[in-house]
């Protein structure tokens, strides 16, 4: 894949770290007024001197590298789930805690499946869970205590009506 200009060493690893720290501290500075009222040359000048420490250490320049990927990841999951629960209870009125309880579980299954997919690691899951000495055992069981779990909810269920 070709590198563009804004993958460039010199954005990555000085322009965008260093921009990034200049405003937080600014906006910081200018929001607690910390040096008083209208001083925003000297804001600004400790805010570039703060940057620019900020970018002469490799390590807290890949920390927030790290935690801006993470975030900006984070942050289209929850915007994709938060559509698809719009999607499901928008204007409709959904009636009952236990039908939005489950709408909530099948999205989050389904964002827990598309961002295993999205990384490129679904096979390796797949693998994993399925393809191993223990999964036939392991399945096995789940679905026993699946089955047995839900007739015991019908069964309680249907006498505590009985007794009313």
């Amino acid at each position: 894949m070709a590198e563009t200009i804004l993958q460039h060493w010199l954005f990555t690893r000085f322009a965008f770290p260093f921009l990034l720290a200049f405003f937080i501290v600014f906006a910081i500075l200018e929001k607690l007024k910390f040096f008083g009222e209208d001083k925003k040359q000297l804001n600004a000048l400790i805010a570039f001197i703060i940057g620019l420490i900020f970018v002469a250490f490799a390590y807290p320049v890949d920390v927030v590298n790290n935690l801006i990927l993470f975030l900006s990841v984070a942050l289209v999951v929850m915007f994709v789930g938060l559509l698809l629960w719009g999607f499901l209870s928008g204007e409709a009125k959904i009636e009952g805690s236990g039908v939005k309880i489950t709408f909530g579980i099948v999205i989050l299954i389904a964002l827990i499946i598309a961002v295993i997919w999205a990384t490129g690691v679904w096979g390796d899951v797949i693998d994993w869970l399925f393809k191993q000495d223990w999964s036939n055992t392991f399945w096995t069981s789940v679905l026993f205590i699946v089955v047995v779990a839900v007739a015991l909810t019908l069964v309680l269920k249907s006498s505590g009506t009985k007794s009313k």
